[in-house]
């Protein structure tokens, strides 16, 4: 199990639904994992990301769950920004 709470999901990633930040926290990322994630998502969004291949382990998990949410629920948010 990870040691990250639903708080440092939602910190690092933005708001996302409790079943979506469950399945996070049971990958067993860190903290860590997540910013690489969200760095990654960003990247590939901006444009067309280079690499391939999902990262291995916690952090091509992570970007699994969250690529699959709608993108209103995503950690860009309805145009891209994470202001509210």
């Amino acid at each position: 199990m990870s040691d990250i709470s639903r708080d440092d999901v939602v910190a690092v990633l933005g708001p996302l639904d409790d079943v979506a930040v469950a399945e996070i926290i049971a990958t067993g990322a860190s903290r860590e994992d997540l910013a690489a994630a969200r760095a990654w998502i960003v990247k590939d969004r901006a444009g067309p990301n280079t690499e391939r291949f999902l990262p291995e382990g916690p952090v091509g998990h992570v970007i699994e769950i969250v690529e699959r949410l709608p993108l209103a629920r995503s950690l860009l948010g309805d145009a891209g920004s994470t202001l509210q």
